[in-house]
């Protein structure tokens, strides 16, 4: 290479593009010239579907409207045009680590995690059981998962008290019509607005000072129509480390109050709504009942009592509720990649700050992680820049010793999918489907104005972006 001649980009691969992968994107062309030879850095951010944004899109509860400012701001940080999108191209099946490797001199996995975590109970696997992430996907219509849901059941359980279980919870006990507003697809209204349910119960381990939900999501229980919330007074319960909880956290107060501001008022309001939502805290899933058909027909716990440091022990008491649906949300778990270490205890990919590690423990070169696919399904999104800082300041580190890849080009990787056959999407075509979506919420047939309307089929999404749709 001649002194005047451009030294090559360090070309970065990162597979994900929901707020992990793009924090991360945003952060490496933030960094400016990296290593000893001044070099910029070329990224392309690849995802299995053909729209970014990956658990936002795909994750999270429709009325959520905070959520539209996360959007634009992942959404800055693509239209600047320095980041490539290559959608609709899944790691594994389409795609394998040597083939990027021959691509990229490294690659940052940011694949979250979309499973439901187990819940080891007798009748877990009976028919009406389901996983709460399963739910949430069909309700975002996400592209790979049956367009129809079982909504038959008029009493139904909800296993968790984290903010997912309470998206599951006002979700089912909403009206579909108030959800019109939203950008769900017509297949989620349908169903919902077939839906039997009169009652769901979100059932929690511990007492309302130990709660995993913030008091936004708290809130928004309260904001639906024709339902009611319902509190039980032998559920509040606090010991000293829920005393000290109330004292040194806002955020614990906050929800606290609130709970105990419901329970008060609930004694001189009327029950009117045709719905009903019931919180239920210190019971411990037990057992899903079953019919002799294998169907749910109740489900046991055990009432638990606080030890005095916020943890909970058994009572030996068993209650029963007679429900027809039990949906569990204890938490997310990550998914192994071919042709990499997975930690199936804790589902994620073993790495030491975020540079992946192999069979031996020693760092793989040139491999990172970010996001919950690194640390786990905790936290927040601001849990998720800082772990995207933390691994791209060890690809930095590691940034002299990462110039490997075969065929740097920008165009080979383009001529290889292509060859491939893969129908891959771009930003160009998000743009497309984007304004495809938003036009179906101005067609005049909704009774509401709509911003969106979230189209559902894979080949749909792939052909409006691609310019392809007839």
């Amino acid at each position: 290479m001649s002194e005047s001649a451009a030294p090559r980009p360090l070309r970065v691969a990162i597979v994900g593009a929901g707020p992990a992968g793009v924090y991360a994107a945003d952060l490496l062309l933030k960094s400016g010239p990296v290593s000893s030879g001044e070099r910029p850095v070329a990224i392309d951010l690849f995802d299995r579907y053909p729209a970014p944004w990956g658990l936002i899109r795909y994750g999270v509860a429709p009325d959520h409207p905070r959520i539209k400012g996360i959007v634009n701001a992942l959404h800055k940080v693509l239209e600047r045009g320095e980041i490539r999108f290559f959608g609709n191209v899944d790691f594994g099946a389409d795609v394998d680590l040597d083939f990027l490797k021959t691509y990229y001199d490294a690659v940052i996995f940011a694949t979250g995690a979309v499973k439901d975590a187990d819940l080891s109970i007798p009748g877990i696997d009976a028919q009406g059981s389901f996983g709460g992430a399963d739910f949430v996907s069909w309700y975002d219509g996400h592209p790979d998962v049956p367009r129809t849901w079982d909504l038959s059941a008029q009493q139904v359980a909800v296993i968790g008290n984290g903010n997912v279980a309470l998206d599951i919870a006002r979700v089912l006990s909403k009206h579909a019509d108030d959800l019109l507003v939203t950008e769900i697809p017509d297949n989620v209204y349908q169903g919902l607005k077939s839906s039997q349910v009169t009652d769901v119960h979100v059932f929690g381990r511990r007492g309302p000072a130990q709660v995993k939900f913030t008091p936004l999501e708290l809130r928004e229980l309260s904001h639906s129509r024709d339902v009611d919330i319902v509190l039980y007074e032998e559920d509040f319960e606090f010991d000293e480390a829920s005393d000290e909880a109330i004292r040194t956290n806002n955020q614990v107060k906050t929800m606290v109050n609130t709970l105990t501001n419901w329970l008060v008022e609930q004694e001189d309001r009327t029950m009117s709504a045709s719905r009903r939502l019931h919180l239920h805290f210190l019971h411990s899933p037990k057992e899903i009942l079953t019919d002799e058909d294998g169907a749910v027909r109740g489900m046991s716990f055990e009432r638990q009592e606080l030890d005095g440091t916020g943890n909970v022990r058994g009572t030996g008491e068993v209650v029963e509720f007679p429900v027809q649906a039990v949906y569990r949300a204890v938490g997310y778990f990550g998914s192994e990649l071919p042709g990499l270490e997975f930690d199936s205890q804790r589902g994620v990919l073993p790495n030491d700050g975020g540079h992946v590690l192999g069979l031996t423990g020693e760092p793989v070169p040139g491999v990172y992680a970010t996001g919950w696919i690194k640390r786990g399904p905790v936290g927040l999104i601001g849990h998720t820049k800082s772990d995207a800082s933390e691994t791209v300041a060890m690809l930095l580190d590691d940034a002299d010793a990462l110039y490997t890849a075969a065929q740097p080009e920008p165009e080979a990787i383009v001529e290889a999918l292509e060859a491939k056959g893969i129908s891959y999407t771009t930003w160009e075509g998000w743009l497309a489907l984007d304004a495809h979506e938003k036009s179906l919420g101005q067609t005049g047939e909704w009774p509401v104005e709509r911003e969106r309307v979230k189209v559902v089929d894979r080949q749909e999404m792939v052909e409006i972006s691609r310019g392809e749709a007839s």
